[in-house]
């Protein structure tokens, strides 16, 4: 598989799983099982493959949220919710936003299931933490229910291999969201609020590039540019190594069934433009 190619089946497969952040299904379903405000219901509903771990490796694993902010809902998230109920919870309300918005789903999810558990199943998962928990949770009975399943073990695996590439390309948390802000022309507002960085964290992340000649005065430079390149080129080769299994004709059937299903939920689930998650809008 191409790497470039990951990228574009990404922007199909993502808003599967971002159902799970954005639908009201989702957010009242972790509500009703006792979790306290959107971000606990966020924290609590990724990491729970995971088990009831405390915030160093939620926050170590998840990269870019600052660690006071993930420690103000994990561990408190497991005083009200076992990691169990919380994914039962993650995959049943998925299921049923899948259901309601996307008429066919159900054929659709039963030929993405056939071609992606042997991908999934087959995957080395050596330095992939949040996928190989979502892996190791296995596919449910449910077809719905299985794609939202395996979807997710797709994007985390494409983000596990996005945090190693950051990594070793030297941008450290807040540093790589400046980076990816002045690339896109995305304002600092959308990271700093969604992501917990104060003003003064944000600008000393900010003199850290200047200092690497990767932003200037004018902002993002040559070879600021050339990093973040460098960082996405990286995810997309890592992220291809899942697909390495499938035909042409299996990637083209993926592209077209995730395609149809994103198309309805992009007409009816409020994922916000631009994003922290670096979802292109749709007409792009």
């Amino acid at each position: 598989m191409e790497p470039r190619r990951a990228r574009d089946l990404w922007h199909l497969f993502e808003p599967v799983h971002a159902v799970t952040y954005f639908a009201p299904e989702s957010t009242d379903a972790f509500r009703e099982v006792g979790l306290k405000g959107f971000w606990m219901g966020y924290f609590a509903a990724r990491s729970c493959p995971l088990g009831a771990v405390g915030p160093g490796p939620v926050t170590a694993a998840f990269f870019n949220f600052h660690p006071a902010m993930v420690a103000r809902a994990i561990p408190d998230a497991w005083t009200f919710a076992a990691p169990e109920i919380v994914g039962r919870a993650r995959g049943e309300s998925a299921a049923r936003v899948l259901r309601r918005l996307c008429p066919g789903v159900d054929a659709d999810a039963e030929a993405l299931v056939g071609l992606l558990g042997p991908l999934v199943a087959g995957a080395e998962g050596g330095g992939r933490v949040l996928f190989s928990a979502n892996r190791d949770l296995g596919s449910p009975d449910d077809p719905v229910q299985a794609l939202f399943q395996l979807t997710t073990c797709l994007r985390e695996h494409r983000g596990d291999g996005h945090v190693a590439s950051l990594v070793v390309h030297g941008l450290a948390p807040c540093e790589a969201l400046v980076l990816f802000a002045r690339s896109e022309a995305i304002p600092d507002e959308v990271f700093i609020k969604s992501r917990g960085w104060s003003e003064s964290e944000w600008e000393a992340a900010e003199d850290s590039l200047r200092s690497r000649g990767l932003l200037d005065e004018g902002g993002i430079t040559d070879a600021g540019r050339a990093r973040r390149e460098v960082v996405e080129s990286t995810t997309d080769e890592l992220a291809a190594t899942l697909f390495s299994g499938a035909s042409d004709t299996e990637l083209r059937t993926m592209a077209e069934r995730f395609g149809r299903v994103a198309g309805e939920l992009h007409r009816h689930v409020p994922i916000p433009y631009p994003n922290p998650i670096g979802l292109p809008a749709p007409e792009r």
